[in-house]
């Protein structure tokens, strides 16, 4: 089979991780990068020796396999829009959107088109939250508690609510991502800002975010979300069931039950490696293991703008289950790279 032609929107950090990642496999090419820094872009493709594109129209006539879309939260929409046009499989950087009106529209877009789609939530594939699952497997969840603990990122745009969505949105969402896995739907939440952003420029954003959530289950739950350190000082959750108690972040999951303590080590690189490998091997045909397709994505964004506005609004915000939660034409499987003659 020939190797898999990538295209890269965006040249950031996230979009240079990626890029290393990709241009470690045999089987792909990295093909161009566009973005709307003419320079970073340069500097990307330079280091992979890869083209430069002026833009996204550019970069799919050249005939990607498949396009990564790594832009900032608010700067999603017409690319996806016009990488769906084009018909090929899309990998998009979460959050998918910095509003919701975005996401449904491009979820929608990608369910008619039947693409196949992947997003980052890359914690789905560490080790130990297959492990956490089948630990809980016949034992109801009862509680859940998450928190992402950080500082503001050194990025212009990121204390900005139009553009990031705050931490809720940009940063704590691979938290209720697994909330969801592990525990199941959220019906319902209420949440609470301070109303004081954090002290950088222009901020407009809350410093800290805290929400009491109901689960489809009856488990009840928790979130915080803060960036008013200068470190990075806790991202993960706590789950109680009966007789357990499990601690999941990305570096391990902590066991305890009857039996007493135990802690199983993760790489949380690991994980950033395996969500692009599954990703090519779909586009290439040879894999099925996209564990976060665009519409699945969508409902974990749901989750985290539904505390967003509790927080703005100070009300509950009751979330769709169901039906009504899912999009509304099946995804067919994807059609494989071809293979040369």
């Amino acid at each position: 089979m020939r190797r898999c032609r990538v295209g890269l929107v965006g040249a950031g950090g996230v979009a240079q991780r990626h890029a290393r990642v990709l241009a470690g496999f045999d089987d792909v090419e990295l093909l161009g990068v566009t973005d709307v820094a003419r320079d970073a872009a340069t500097a990307l493709a330079d280091a992979h020796g890869a083209r430069t594109f002026p833009d996204v129209g550019e970069l799919l006539a050249a005939g990607p396999d498949a396009v990564y879309v790594c832009v900032p939260p608010f700067a999603h929409g017409s690319v996806e829009e016009t990488v769906i046009a084009a018909g090929v499989p899309m990998f998009v950087e979460k959050p998918v959107a910095v509003d919701l009106d975005t996401a449904e529209r491009i979820a929608d877009l990608v369910a008619r088109r039947g693409l196949l789609t992947g997003v980052g939530h890359h914690w789905r594939y560490l080790h130990v939250v297959q492990r956490a699952r089948e630990l809980l497997a016949g034992r109801p969840v009862r509680m859940v508690g998450g928190a992402w603990l950080d500082r503001v990122p050194p990025v212009a745009w990121w204390a900005r609510r139009d553009r990031s969505g705050g931490p809720v949105v940009e940063q704590a969402a691979h938290v209720l991502d697994l909330m969801r896995v592990l525990a199941g739907e959220v019906t319902e939440v209420t949440a609470y800002g301070d109303g004081v952003p954090p002290p950088v420029d222009d901020a407009d954003i809350d410093s800290v975010t805290t929400a009491v959530l109901r689960f489809a289950s009856g488990a009840v739950g928790t979130v915080s979300a803060a960036c008013v350190l200068g470190w990075k000082h806790r991202a993960g959750l706590e789950v109680l069931a009966d007789g357990l108690a499990l601690s999941l972040t990305e570096d391990g999951l902590t066991v305890r039950d009857a039996d007493g303590e135990r802690h199983l080590p993760a790489s949380p690189d690991g994980a950033r490696v395996a969500v692009d490998r599954a990703f090519v091997d779909a586009v290439r045909g040879v894999g099925d293991d996209v564990r976060v397709p665009y519409a699945e994505a969508l409902r974990t964004q749901r989750l985290a703008l539904a505390i967003a506005e509790s927080a703005r609004t100070g009300r509950p915000v009751s979330l769709p289950t169901g039906p009504a939660a899912a999009p509304r034409v099946p995804v067919p499987a994807a059609t494989p790279v071809g293979v040369d003659a």
